[in-house]
């Protein structure tokens, strides 16, 4: 699976990260919080303000929903594979922001 694959390849390019599960699934930590997690072959950001929205308005991206019952988590936004140029660069900026929460 080539999107898992660059999930994780993306994981092990970040100082300072750890791959662990969260909701079952994949995710990227630091310090022991959660910054970026795998769904629907989709990399899963934490973010905030405009990164935040300029990662919502990608074609295809959504707030992440984890129980699909309509309840979104704000802060995380679900962008898809066909934005995975994108990845890696929306990986680093949900990372520096958990590191500022800290």
């Amino acid at each position: 699976m080539k999107e898992l694959e660059l999930f994780e390849k993306i994981g092990n390019q970040l100082n300072e990260v750890k791959l662990s599960k969260m909701f079952g699934k994949p995710c990227l930590k630091i310090n022991k919080k959660a910054f970026a997690c795998f769904h629907d072959n989709a990399m899963v950001f934490k973010l905030e303000g405009a990164t935040h929205n300029i990662a919502l308005a990608y074609d295809g991206a959504k707030l992440f929903d984890p129980s699909n019952k309509g309840r979104p988590m704000k802060e995380w936004v679900q962008v898809p594979y066909s934005n995975s140029k994108k990845w890696k660069s929306l990986a680093n900026e949900a990372k520096n922001y958990v590191e500022s929460l800290q």
